[in-house]
């Protein structure tokens, strides 16, 4: 075990940890951690957005030390400002960083391979390696040589950086930068749900540690629901399973800890992917929805300082305003599915922090909020009707200069991410769902249930408050039947989440100054996430239907819920003595109110307590049975009964390594030593190589684990440049071998092919492969079962022409 890497990888992630501490309480003081939990995502944004734009000149260590140059500026600039961290927080802080970091290193230790299998490893190493090779951005695409990449690379641009800063090989800073983003995650969670927690006066820790659990180690329903079934009678379970729609919950045969797969809690909506944060980090993927993760927490966390910014702090909340435009930027190169959910999120804070945002500007140029029309006396000239109207136009008024603000921002954080949008994005448009491809009740409940079990007694107790107005009852009782009639139309996400959204709306509106605003605007912004996406998709060739739309949006709302469900599992939890409302309930039962209300009063108190820790016990254990289970059989058996079809099996090793590639040299001794050899190369060559029609198979290993170019790589390029383009050049990809030698000559030149791979591949596709008679190619070296061909000159200089060959 490579202990020494890891120990450099964590040295240098807490020292960007400490650098970004004094702008986090800068941006942050009203934050109980002073913005402890935010401080790595905020230098990695300055550092990561600094290098991308320098890295268009030149990548490599100039943009890194400009990265770092500009985050050093910045610290010292807060500092100066008279911005302090709370020292004993950024330790608490640090503390839960590390442990998160090793617990993730220790899981990688045991599974570091890249293989093609069961995820999209290729893809992160390939652009990981890409980067490290590149001397400029945008990266050239190891799989479509020539031609820049058409993905979101930001995150893989960020573990490039680190990898340099930590000079650390891609071979092991792979699995350490999935350490890391894994525990940069798990830290901003626990830094805003301990914000969230702490306003609405419960415990900090103990919501900041629920919200770590749900974004770092909790699980949907399905498997919690799966050993419930195995224990049920047999005839119980399978009429319950039938009743609802379920599948795959029936407990013939099954036994809940020896037939444990970790790979069914991911595909519980039909025809979708639903991923949970522990599922992809226990899968080992560098996948842009994961690496974006913490830069969503982070944009969230600066919108809850907005929130609770005064409105007189103008320059403070331009800050914060400006940091986030410089967040969605970024997110959009790291994760670009994310950058609509930072900008929403922004208009949500904007429209519903106490400050209105025309105060953002001066009275002097209309910041001023419009005073009510009154009379003499001093009384509102308005009646009833003309007072609706007026409130009516006010919340227009807010709402209209709130977007107006974020669409300032998106503008400018495409002007950050611009290069992006000119070089590596790839068109997309969008469709409606088809009716018969909504998400069905039982699954949304499965996937989000842990979730609402959560937020509905929170939101209830809000709405108790308010119940006396005759508004708040008709709003509840057409929001409940509105919901189940959208359920009996078809809707089942819009009748399940939709009154849940009003029930909110309707809170913050009544009261954006309770401690439990912005945990309730959080289940907001996720809840239209989720009704959203039934609704629509993005039509693209990734996957079929809205498969990857669903995907890439389920894994944003379960990092938006997790804070929030921390924030108010904690005030479940807490104890009677420890709030405002605890306290009026001790008052009550001394006296303060006639002895049998207040002795009542003190029941329905105690019993409201043991109810909801059972509810919170209930939830942590029923979440916890996936991770004890998937932890257990994670180190303990092979993982190729997880998908007994798969081309590929490499089961995990004894020996724990965090060497990403020392599967190839166990599994595939035959080419080892030539992809080793092409790995050493220098620059970008390009290697000519059968094409990689199997997108989950042993294919383009050549490029792939080198970063090298190939002329036609992995079928996702389907996903990126289209079909035609695609197939144009696995149609030259096989003319290489198998065309004329003046044909072949042509396209080794038109590619500025530098080697030939010809492997067990090559040769299963293509038969006997020579190339001895094209001109200006030999042989450069013989391996095991690979011959390597160079091209020592342009291939095309003067080749034969058919004519001359007949």
């Amino acid at each position: 075990m490579e202990w020494g890497l890891v120990a450099r990888w964590l040295v240098v992630s807490l020292g960007l940890f400490a650098a970004g501490l004094p702008v986090a309480a800068a941006l942050t003081p009203r934050l109980p951690d002073r913005g402890a939990g935010i401080a790595l995502p905020l230098s990695l944004l300055v550092v990561g957005s600094v290098a991308y734009w320098v890295g268009h000149l030149a990548f490599g260590p100039i943009a890194l030390g400009a990265g770092l140059l500009a985050l050093a500026g910045a610290s010292a600039l807060a500092h100066r400002l008279g911005a302090r961290p709370h020292g004993r927080r950024a330790v608490e802080t640090a503390l839960v960083f590390a442990v998160a970091f090793l617990f993730l290193v220790a899981v990688r230790a045991v599974d570091p391979a890249v293989h093609a299998t069961m995820g999209e490893k290729f893809l992160d190493f390939s652009l990981l390696r890409a980067l490290l090779r590149t001397e400029a951005l945008p990266p050239l695409d190891p799989w479509f040589a020539g031609e820049p990449v058409r993905y979101y690379y930001g995150g893989h641009l960020l573990a490039a950086l680190l990898a340099r800063l930590t000079d650390i090989e891609a071979r092991f800073a792979y699995n350490l930068a999935l350490a890391g983003f894994y525990a940069t995650l798990v830290t901003a969670a626990y830094g805003l749900a301990g914000a969230l927690g702490d306003a609405r006066g419960a415990s900090r820790r103990t919501a900041g540690a629920l919200g770590a659990f749900f974004v770092g180690f909790a699980s949907n329903l399905y498997t919690p629901l799966r050993v419930l079934g195995a224990f049920l009678p047999e005839s119980v379970a399978e009429a319950g399973a039938v009743l609802v729609g379920v599948r795959g919950f029936e407990a013939a045969g099954y036994r809940p800890v020896a037939d444990f797969t970790y790979w069914g809690a991911s595909r519980v909506v039909p025809g979708t992917i639903n991923e949970f944060p522990l599922f992809a980090w226990l899968n080992g993927d560098l996948h842009a929805h994961m690496t974006s993760a913490p830069f969503l927490l982070l944009a969230a966390t600066l919108c809850y300082a907005y929130f609770r910014t005064p409105a007189a702090a103008h320059p403070r909340r331009w800050a914060l305003l400006a940091v986030l435009a410089l967040d969605a930027g970024f997110v959009a190169v790291v994760n670009t599915w994310s950058l609509p959910t930072v900008l929403g999120l922004t208009w949500l804070a904007l429209a519903f922090a106490p400050a209105s945002p025309a105060t953002l500007l001066p009275r002097t140029l209309g910041g001023a909020p419009r005073p009510d029309r009154r009379d003499s006396a001093g009384d509102s000239v308005e009646g009833s009707r003309g007072r609706r109207v007026a409130r009516l136009g006010r919340e227009l008024r807010r709402d209209g200069s709130a977007l107006a603000v974020v669409v300032a921002l998106a503008l400018i954080a495409l002007l950050v991410s611009l290069p992006f949008w000119t070089t590596s994005a790839s068109a997309r448009s969008v469709a409606l769902v088809p009716p018969g491809d909504r998400s069905p009740m039982y699954a949304l409940l499965v996937v989000h249930g842990g979730f609402l079990a959560a937020f509905v007694p929170l939101l209830a107790r809000r709405t108790r408050a308010v119940a006396g107005d005759p508004r708040a009852r008709r709003l509840a009782w057409g929001a409940a039947a509105g919901g189940i009639a959208l359920w009996l139309l078809g809707f089942a996400a819009l009748g399940l989440l939709l009154p849940l959204a009003l029930c909110a709306w309707w809170l913050l509106r009544a009261d954006p100054d309770d401690g439990t605003a912005f945990a309730t605007l959080l289940i907001l912004a996720a809840a239209g996430l989720v009704m959203l996406v039934d609704l629509v998709y993005v039509r693209e060739r990734a996957g079929p239907g809205r498969m990857n739309t669903v995907f890439k949006t389920y894994a944003q709302v379960w990092v938006l819920w997790s804070p929030a469900a921390g924030a108010a599992l904690a005030g479940l939890a807490r104890s009677p003595g420890s709030t405002p409302v605890g306290a009026s309930f001790r008052r009550a039962a001394r006296g303060s109110f006639p002895g049998r209300i207040g002795a009542r009063a003190s029941r329905e108190r105690g019993s409201g307590l043991t109810a909801g820790r059972v509810l919170v016990a209930a939830l942590v254990l029923s979440m916890s049975v996936y991770g004890a289970l998937a932890l257990t059989d994670h180190f303990t058996a092979n993982p190729g009964r997880y998908d007994a079809e798969a081309a590929e099996v490499y089961p995990r090793t004894d020996d724990p390594t965090l060497d990403a590639l020392a599967f190839v040299e166990t599994y595939h001794p035959d080419e080892y030593e030539a992809i080793r050899w092409l790995g050493a190369r220098e620059g970008r060559p390009v290697v000519a190589a059968a094409p990689g029609l199997d997108s989950y198979g042993w294919t383009n290993a050549e490029t792939t684990l080198t970063g090298l170019q190939t002329v036609a790589g992995w079928r996702h390029e389907v996903g990126y440049r289209g079909p035609e383009a695609y197939s144009a050049r696995v149609e030259d990809a096989d003319l290489i071998f198998t065309g004329t030698p003046a044909q072949r000559a042509r396209l080794l030149d038109r590619y500025d092919v530098r080697y030939v791979y010809v492997g067990p591949n090559e040769r299963e596709r293509y038969g006997t492969v020579s190339f001895e008679d094209v001109p200006g190619v030999h042989v450069e070296r013989r391996f095991e079962d690979v011959t390597i061909y160079e091209v020592e000159r342009s291939a095309g200089d003067d080749p034969p022409s058919d004519a001359e060959e007949r």
